[in-house]
């Protein structure tokens, strides 16, 4: 078996809350292994949004940890964070956080931007990402200027332009027509596919969780298979 692209263990995570102490996490365990697929399903508040806020690096665990690749999140900064992010993991949301000034191809470019990558390599680089998701001809267009869809694609193309281990998505068909979130997450599951990329979804979406290689339930703040 490969070895886990994203591991929690015995992940714990408490808020407060004024006078409230409220637990959302309570002993959560997951392995992700390169290339599988898994969707993550839960009533509204059970903790599947505290949960991939963890797993990303985004916020720290009341007790438990994260791995990347075998390696504790907790053993860096947060500069050497930032850029283990950058280097390990692909994000893509409901809502799509494109730039409105950049158009679609230097949208694209920025995760490589970063990187430091030189100007014209990253946006050759994201042209092909674009063009992966049936965007080329698009890739001059701003955000305002391409329909709810097609700004959904420039987000995948830049959450995989850097060929992450692990890419995260948090409802990320959420603001799409029926059609084309089946689309939009047809083309997901491919890519990662082709690029041999691990995926967590967060979905309300029980058909689509169902396409994934492993479906888990969040409730009373634990993962069932």
């Amino acid at each position: 078996m490969s070895e886990a692209v994203l591991s929690a263990v015995d992940l714990h995570k408490r808020y407060r809350q004024g006078p409230l102490d409220v637990s959302v996490l309570h002993g959560v365990n997951l392995d992700i292994r390169a290339g599988e697929s898994v969707a993550v399903v839960g009533a509204s508040g059970s903790g599947k949004s505290s949960l991939m806020h963890l797993l990303a690096g985004l916020d720290a665990p009341t007790q438990g940890h994260v791995e990347w690749s075998g390696e504790r999140l907790s053993s860096w900064g947060l500069a050497e964070l930032g850029r283990r992010r950058n280097l390990h993991l692909g994000f893509v949301f409901q809502f799509h956080h494109l730039l409105p000034e950049l158009d679609a191809v230097d949208n694209v470019a920025i995760p490589l931007w970063i990187r430091r990558v030189p100007t014209a390599l990253a946006r050759q680089q994201a042209l092909e990402a674009l063009q992966q998701v049936g965007l080329g001809q698009r890739s001059a267009h701003r955000p305002a200027e391409l329909s709810g869809g097609e700004r959904q694609r420039v987000a995948l193309a830049r959450a995989m332009v850097t060929r992450p281990a692990c890419l995260l998505a948090d409802e990320p068909t959420g603001n799409l027509d029926r059609d084309t979130a089946q689309d939009m997450f047809g083309l997901l599951l491919n890519l990662c596919d082709q690029q041999g990329t691990a995926l967590v979804m967060v979905t309300h979406d029980e058909t689509l969780a169902a396409r994934c290689d492993r479906l888990l339930r969040l409730q009373h703040g634990q993962l069932e298979e």
